[in-house]
């Protein structure tokens, strides 16, 4: 018999190195498209379904007022329509603490421990319901509720505009202060930057409107500013920009710029006489 001669394969333990290299990669591209898949689909849920769902329940919560008001007095169209922060309240300014006049949160400002302003129920304000007032702002074809607090996940990622604690209610002498998202849930504000002097905004409540006119907008301050939602508004930043004599004012707030919350964007009005 012949003697057999061995057979070397040069190279196969490198080609299965490269096999090997070649599977990790695949599996690393699978694992970064399935991650960017997951991304992406919270982020639809996030900007897309939270507005649809927001918009939706304070549309609900519009009618139901205007139903618990019987004739439905002010009620000119639907809820929502602004389709744009997230949105912050101005610092230093807390929920009222849980177990208050139906505010959550623990009360505590940004600025260090210690309470609150005291919160200041508007005339005609129900004990217990959510919404108490609605805000109408014609040019921007916006309807949505008003309730008591800042606190986000009961208020304002409702899609409803929040009343800061201590302001004065609609209607009064004071400022009449209100915060709202700008980006997701509901993002009722997204649009104020648009408002002008002249503007309307008005409050309806149980057999009562107050309409304000837009005076004067702040396009940047920062969310520590509190003097913005002072009784007679003014910045503390920006002390130029505001008012200097009482009288009865509303105020917005909301984030800017657009899916930051790093600065604070207001708009002023004042009560329009009969």
């Amino acid at each position: 018999m012949r003697d057999r001669v061995p057979v070397v394969v040069q190279g196969s333990g490198r080609r299965g190195r490269r096999a090997g290299l070649a599977g990790v990669l695949w599996a690393g591209a699978e694992l970064i498209v399935t991650l960017g898949v997951v991304v992406l689909l919270l982020v639809v849920h996030q900007v897309w379904w939270t507005n649809r769902q927001a918009v939706a329940a304070a549309q609900e919560q519009v009618r139901a007022l205007e139903r618990a008001w019987g004739d439905g007095d002010g009620a000119d169209g639907e809820a929502g329509g602004a389709d744009g922060g997230g949105a912050e309240p101005v610092a230093g300014v807390p929920p009222e603490p849980a177990g208050g006049a139906g505010y959550e949160g623990d009360g505590v400002p940004a600025a260090g421990r210690g309470p609150g302003p005291a919160a200041t129920r508007p005339a005609g304000a129900p004990d217990r319901e959510p919404a108490y007032a609605v805000l109408r702002v014609p040019r921007l074809g916006l309807v949505v509720p008003v309730a008591q607090g800042v606190d986000k996940r009961s208020v304002l990622d409702k899609g409803y505009a929040g009343q800061y604690p201590g302001t004065a209610g609609p209607g009064a002498q004071g400022n009449f202060a209100l915060a709202g998202h700008r980006n997701t849930h509901g993002e009722p504000f997204r649009y104020i930057n648009r408002l002008r002097a002249g503007d309307e905004l008005i409050v309806d409540m149980r057999g009562r409107r107050y309409t304000y006119v837009v005076g004067k907008t702040l396009s940047q301050t920062t969310e520590r500013d509190t003097g913005v939602i002072a009784p007679v508004p003014r910045s503390v930043v920006e002390p130029d920009q505001g008012y200097s004599e009482p009288g009865a004012y509303i105020t917005l707030t909301t984030c800017t710029p657009e899916y930051s919350s790093k600065y604070r964007l207001v708009v002023w009005g004042t009560l329009k006489s009969s």
